[in-house]
């Protein structure tokens, strides 16, 4: 609210203001004051044409439009200095008013048109060879600008703009775990369109360029929580299909603790429900994040909004029917090579991660866990007759396990899980106390603040007794295509619409367990983000 409020009262000191500027150039002051006109008389002030103020329609393309003319005004007043473009940048109404207020500033004529007859005087005394005229021109030539301010202004323009596109078009970003293994590997970068599943317009206004929510170096959060915007979708290109990777924000990223010898946060949430983790989070600062500054997670799309979700015996199911899985799905195996131990060396060729081997400790002998997918299967069996490969079997984590409610879900695994429905947009779900825990989180954080409570057998809903609910977003279930080490919607349910961030596109660089010592993956580059 306060940012639009902000907005408002800009907008309104910038018709204020540009009545007394428009009143200096000869043009009727009150043109200043009607939304569309007002743009079309500033552009010809300026030189442009009068279809130039429809560019300010375009989003994110406005921004730059709307700055190049607050610029374009103050130099066709003389005022070319670099503090002058910086101000009119920042906060046109500012330089507006001076310009309105003080007698000394004159309207000298369009500046588009002005500079370009000057650049063909300078054109026509180099023709004629006329060093005199010439040497006065470069003198006095208002538009040249030093070597200083050159880098000074292109610095700006492209930190300016790389900021704005990473901010709404495309971002790179680098997979920091295995959870995606073997379809996305540990160090593989990737560029992700922010576009194709609708621009989201940014809650956090104020924050440091090309930093997503950490401050290199001095490792603090690299915004400030206010003032915020509402957050907003513009359309979408394409809708989220089953199957699809998708990049989103942590939904349980809200409140986390950052251990930078683990180089991971740890939420709250992962506190409560795995008590073991609280020696990592001592002495630590507990940092709550708003929803677009939270971490990025890339996960698997199994299931949309409206569809029912479950596992049996490490098998999708959706809607009661089985799905293909990617074609590098993983599962955790325990494997036994009486003969000889395990070739490091030869399971780095074959794709299999360090930290899929023994949760990152190396090999153990002849007795091992890896987790694999079904081609490294065959190459492991294939190095003896006697090796030995089982499925590990995953025992019952109610506590663990979304939703974390072992009375009334107590059998769940992460090999055999569900069924769950997905909420969509409008949806209505009838609510028991043997089904609150499935959607208390969606009602009392994602689509509140709300307050769930159970008492007496019967559902409340900020004090009030409730039967059912009607959802007011669509949301998605999501897995990694390593099944057995990644942590995903089985731990900690949906993914809100709003948490989307975009599509991953193509793989633009990637080296070996993410580190540049350990060599480039050739073969990756330029190759495709979605394949399964």
């Amino acid at each position: 609210m306060s940012v639009l409020i902000f907005l408002i009262v800009y907008y309104v000191l910038l018709c204020f203001t540009l009545s007394g500027v428009f009143k200096k150039a000869g043009e009727s002051p009150s043109k200043a004051w009607i939304p569309g006109l007002n743009f079309i008389a500033w552009a010809k002030l300026i030189g442009r044409p009068g279809w130039w103020p429809a560019l300010l329609l375009l989003p994110i393309v406005n921004i730059f439009i709307l700055a190049g003319m607050c610029v374009d005004l103050v130099r066709s007043f003389g005022r070319y200095s670099f503090w002058d473009s910086f101000w009119a940048v920042v906060y046109a109404p500012f330089p507006f008013y001076q310009i309105g207020k003080e007698a000394k500033y004159k309207y000298i004529g369009p500046t588009l048109e002005l500079e370009k007859a000057y650049q063909e005087k300078i054109r026509e005394a180099e023709e004629s060879k006329d060093a005199y005229k010439l040497k006065k021109l470069e003198a006095n030539n208002p538009y040249k600008k030093s070597s200083g301010r050159e880098w000074a202004e292109a610095i700006i323009f492209a930190v300016f703009a790389a900021t704005f596109i990473r901010m709404f078009l495309i971002e790179a970003y680098v997979i920091p775990s295995s959870s995606m293994e073997g379809s996305l590997l540990v160090g593989d970068f990737l560029f992700v369109s922010k576009a194709h599943y609708g621009i989201r317009t940014p809650e956090t206004v104020l924050q440091l360029p090309l930093v997503h929510n950490t401050a290199p170096l001095i490792g603090t959060e690299s915004y400030l929580k206010s003032p915020k915007l509402k957050m907003r979708r513009l359309p979408a290109l394409e809708n989220i299909d089953r199957l699809d990777p998708v990049v989103f924000n942590y939904p349980e990223g809200d409140s986390v603790y950052i251990v930078k010898e683990l180089n991971r946060a740890f939420s709250v949430y992962d506190i409560r429900r795995r008590p073991e983790y609280v020696s990592f989070i001592r002495g630590k600062k507990l940092r709550v994040r708003p929803v677009d500054k939270r971490d990025h997670y890339i996960k698997r799309c199994i299931g949309t909004p409206g569809d029912k979700v479950e596992i049996r015996d490490r098998q999708v199911y959706i809607n009661g029917e089985q799905q293909k899985n990617p074609s590098k799905v993983q599962f955790g195996y325990s494997v036994q090579t009486p003969g000889v131990a395990l070739n490091p060396k030869q399971l780095d060729e074959w794709g299999v991660s360090n930290e899929d081997i023994n949760g990152g400790r190396g090999i153990r002998n002849n007795q091992n866990m890896l987790v694999l997918n079904q081609d490294q299967v065959e190459l492991i069996k294939g190095t003896g007759s006697d090796v030995k490969i089982d499925h590990i079997p995953q025992q019952p984590m109610p506590r663990v396990l979304f939703p974390q409610d072992p009375k009334n879900f107590p059998n769940w695994t992460v090999d055999n899980f569900g069924p769950v429905d997905v909420p969509a947009a409008g949806q209505k779900v009838q609510l028991t106390p043997a089904n609150i825990a499935l959607y208390k989180r969606i009602i009392e954080v994602y689509e509140g603040p709300h307050k769930v409570i159970v008492k007496n057998g019967k559902v409340f809903i900020d004090g009030q007794e409730t039967s059912d609910y009607t959802f007011s977003m669509n949301y998605y279930w999501v897995m990694g295509d390593n099944r057995h080490n990644s942590e995903d919607s089985r731990f900690w349910g949906f993914v809100p619409q709003d948490h989307i961030v975009g599509k991953p596109l193509f793989i633009w660089f990637s080296t070996k367990g993410g580190n540049l010592f350990n060599g480039i993956r050739w073969n990756r580059l330029f190759s495709s983000a979605t394949k399964m």
